[in-house]
């Protein structure tokens, strides 16, 4: 007999462990997602086509937004070769521009005021540095403390005042200029010393009297829409101009005033009529309230003011042997390069007030 255990019991070899079950042969034994039979494909999902598409669909649109920017590029590089502007970059500037000036005048008239002063400031002291690097002697902090007056007393102080601070402004800064240059004993010649006397008063009257003549038409009743309403005719003129000069005018085919700006043509002088008279037909229409026949008169005055101021300005710049007063405002050149046009025309759109405001109940 054999005990329990014996070599002679037979033994049954033990079963080996069984692989651990992954998700799929789960899915598989619960009858999901079987598997493929062989050389059959797997279809793709429709997440992958949707990808798939899309990075199709963008670089499509990434091809033709370059294509563009190279176009709008070459454009701007003729441009450049023909007029010395870079005309994406002086839009971009521009429309910023305007929309500190618009906002102002719209939303709180005062605070068109405290911008008008500060501009005039950075003007004066962009011409004094003008004149300055042209050979005259012009002092820069008396010009900045009684141009800032003179300015705000347009808006600040009543009209009589104003004028009365004009030569005030001016007397201070000849006779600081004329101290200046006795304390100085340089040698300079009596010819040149009333130069820069002369120079110094001309600053005080172009661009503070000027820009205090805004903010005078600024207090009147309504005349922040006159303010941006002859604001709005001067771009316009100048816009137009520049159009139709470089679209009609190329070569200089007809220049207006070859000596004293060589690329100024009648072709553009043309363009800047069309659009004075049809944005002073509008906005006499629409903003300022009186007839469209006072709004082309409100227009032709100001092309004419617009282009006189245009071609002074290019007069003192030739004078002084510089092509941009600055070079503060890209594509624009200086302050003075944008205010040329506007800070003449303001005298006359202050009279054109007092004359075109009574017929605002004639339309």
């Amino acid at each position: 007999m054999s005990t329990p255990g014996g070599d002679d019991e037979p033994r049954i070899p033990p079963r080996p462990p069984l692989p651990p079950r992954t998700r799929s042969d789960q899915r598989q034994r619960a009858g999901e997602n079987p598997p493929p039979s062989s050389g059959e494909s797997v279809p793709p999902r429709t997440g992958d086509n949707l990808h798939a598409q899309w990075q199709a669909r963008k670089a499509e649109i990434e091809t033709h937004v370059s294509h563009a920017r190279d176009q709008i590029d070459q454009a701007n590089e003729r441009i450049i070769q023909r007029t010395g502007r870079n005309l994406v970059l002086a839009v971009g500037v521009g429309l910023l521009f305007g929309a500190v000036v618009v906002s102002s005048l719209v939303l709180a008239k005062w605070s068109f005021a405290l911008i008008a002063v500060a501009i005039v400031e950075l003007a004066i002291w962009e011409l004094v540095l003008a004149l300055r690097a042209g050979g005259r002697k012009v002092d820069l902090w008396p010009q900045l403390v009684v141009g800032a007056a003179l300015v705000a007393g347009g808006y600040f102080a009543d009209p009589w005042l104003t004028w009365v601070m004009l030569f005030v402004a001016v007397f201070a800064v000849v006779v600081w200029r004329t101290f200046g240059q006795m304390v100085a004993r340089d040698g300079r010649i009596y010819g040149d010393v009333l130069t820069d006397v002369l120079a110094g008063g001309f600053v005080q009257v172009y661009v503070a009297f000027l820009g205090a003549i805004i903010l005078m038409l600024l207090r009147q009743p309504r005349g922040e829409w006159w303010v941006l309403g002859f604001i709005i005719v001067v771009v316009v003129t100048d816009t137009a101009a520049y159009a139709s000069g470089l679209l009609f005018g190329r070569g200089g085919r007809h220049p207006m005033a070859p000596r004293v700006s060589p690329k100024k043509t009648w072709e553009g002088f043309a363009g800047a009529v069309v659009g004075s008279l049809a944005a002073g037909a509008l906005i006499g229409q629409f903003m300022l309230e009186i007839p469209w026949w006072a709004g082309l008169i409100f227009g032709a005055v100001l092309v004419a003011s617009a282009t006189l101021g245009d071609l002074g300005e290019s007069l003192l710049k030739r004078d002084l042997g510089i092509k941009d007063m600055s070079s503060w405002l890209p594509g624009h050149g200086g302050l003075l390069d944008r205010l040329d046009s506007i800070l003449p025309s303001s005298v006359f759109a202050l009279a054109l007030f007092h004359i075109l405001t009574p017929l605002a109940g004639a339309r």
